[in-house]
């Protein structure tokens, strides 16, 4: 079954997915890697996301390789540009950048990588991606040059979404940015669940528990979580505890 399969039909079940995003940039050291790999395995993570707004280093192809060599989780390009492209992953989230008006970030980037990609075996799943605003600028909107959605206008973010999807995107991807203040809030996630039928993914600034709970509880289908995971690795253990009893819950009583 191919990943974008597998989300969906999570989402007819819905049952919960949790992911994990690595930033190529703020990997120092092969060994802390490989730790946070086997964190991943312990605690039943369901996909990797790869990539950043900002690749400063050559780390990105390396820790694609160590992950796919001591992992059986898949593996999810998020894509910053074009150049992030590594045929060793095993999926790229093709990111329509739909909260803004840039057009590099709506098709520009996409034509310079769709030869490669063609030519290559990854899963290609469409996704549009959207920020909301989470307090001062995250990296992701400085680097795509676009003005997040207002956190106060949940309207404005579920006919984003909706467009979207009719516009043929099989995925929407609700980002508060790396190393957000706030997470998106639930009014939101509960609007833009409501609105659509695809698979929906919140990520930035989920932190704790009941930022968890918050989003599960508004609709979210995945949960991505980064920056808190390299401050605390033992949220992990509570994120997917989390996750995972939800899902037993969800088969029980069905």
């Amino acid at each position: 079954m191919s990943i974008l399969n597998q989300l969906e039909q999570n989402k007819k079940l819905n049952k919960k997915s949790l992911a994990i995003l690595i930033d190529p940039d703020k990997v120092d050291d092969t060994g802390g890697l490989i730790q946070t790999i086997n964190l991943c395995t312990e605690n039943r993570v369901d996909y990797i996301f790869v990539g950043g707004s900002l690749i400063t280093n050559d780390n990105f192809a390396r820790v694609i390789s160590i992950i796919k060599a001591n992992s059986a989780i898949p593996v999810l390009i998020f894509p910053g540009n074009n150049i992030q492209i590594d045929a060793n992953a095993d999926a790229i989230l093709l990111l329509s950048l739909i909260s803004g008006r840039n057009p590099d970030f709506l098709i520009g980037q996409h034509v310079l990588a769709a030869p490669i990609l063609k030519k290559s075996r990854l899963e290609i799943i469409s996704m549009g991606y959207m920020l909301v605003n989470s307090g001062p600028a995250t990296s992701a909107s400085y680097m795509s040059n676009t003005t997040p959605i207002p956190s106060d206008k949940p309207t404005i973010a579920a006919c984003t979404a909706m467009a979207g999807e009719m516009l043929g995107l099989r995925t929407i991807y609700l980002d508060a940015g790396s190393g957000a203040q706030q997470p998106i809030p639930q009014k939101i996630i509960s609007k833009v669940s409501r609105s659509i039928a695809v698979p929906l993914v919140v990520g930035g600034g989920i932190n704790s528990i009941s930022r968890i709970n918050l989003a599960l509880e508004a609709g979210a289908d995945v949960i991505v979580i980064g920056n808190a995971l390299e401050k605390d690795p033992s949220f992990l253990a509570q994120a997917s505890e989390k996750i995972h009893s939800l899902n037993i819950d969800l088969d029980i009583h069905q």
